[in-house]
């Protein structure tokens, strides 16, 4: 079945608990004004994103840019599942590889080998497929004994060459990257710039938040300006670009 994603008038609030406090609701105001409401349980909520709507079909690539707080890693999270819209409707349809953090669903308790090994029963691969998932990602991450013991004596490099490695080890129809994926030292882009273009090339729908125009310029052919929560405007890569630089 062909990838495809629909949104139509998606809304994500976040509820404050304690947001009845008048401090606290004097900070909020200031850092997100006019995107404070009350929910119907009367409690304070943050309107993270905003009646958004848009669709994708196989072949395109989405780039997400605003400012920080504009709700790009939300909706990221959202087309992953991880947040549900409080209105509207959202479907996306065919595997997905959400790469938005460098640890998630890894358990630092555990050692390197388990928590591939843990990653390649969740997309329900065989025996044999665990066992190539784990000698690819174990070469290029370079972890040597490492793999062996618990990831919470990595050091960040590790922990970060670890997630990428795994991360980008399985190939999905509609992939969402956050642009952690874009940090790091140059020796690591350098090697981890191949295997992260063949992941997208493979993909049949991209979306990618980044506040790197280049990057967008680079991998996307669409894309979508988020102003406080509301898309501003969308389009072309380049058109909208050109906007969004020449409003800073």
């Amino acid at each position: 079945m062909a990838a495809r994603i629909a949104l139509s008038g998606v809304s994500i609030d976040f509820p404050l608990y304690h947001g009845n406090a008048r401090s606290l609701k004097k900070r909020l105001v200031a850092s997100v004004s006019g995107r404070l409401s009350a929910d119907a349980r009367h409690r304070i909520v943050v309107k993270a994103v905003r009646d958004v709507s848009f669709s994708l079909a196989p072949g395109d690539r989405l780039g997400l840019i605003g400012r920080n707080g504009a709700g790009k890693t939300t909706l990221l999270r959202a087309l992953a599942g991880i947040y549900e819209p409080v209105a509207g409707k959202l479907r996306v349809v065919g595997s997905i590889n959400a790469l938005l953090d460098p640890n998630l669903g890894m358990n630092l308790d555990l050692t390197g080998r388990e928590n591939i090994v843990l990653r390649g029963q969740y997309n329900r691969l065989d025996r044999a497929a665990i066992a190539r998932l784990a000698d690819d990602v174990a070469t290029f991450a370079e972890l040597d004994d490492f793999l062996d013991l618990p990831m919470r004596v990595y050091s960040s490099g590790m922990l970060v060459r670890l997630g990428f490695g795994l991360a980008t080890a399985i190939k999905p129809q509609v992939l969402l990257m956050d642009e952690w994926l874009l940090a790091g030292d140059a020796n690591f882009l350098d090697k981890a710039r191949a295997r992260l273009e063949d992941l997208v090339r493979g993909a049949e729908i991209l979306v990618l938040s980044s506040h790197l125009p280049e990057v967008i310029r680079d991998w996307c052919t669409r894309v979508i300006w988020l102003d406080q929560g509301r898309v501003r405007a969308d389009g072309p890569a380049e058109a909208v670009l050109a906007e969004y630089l020449g409003a800073d």
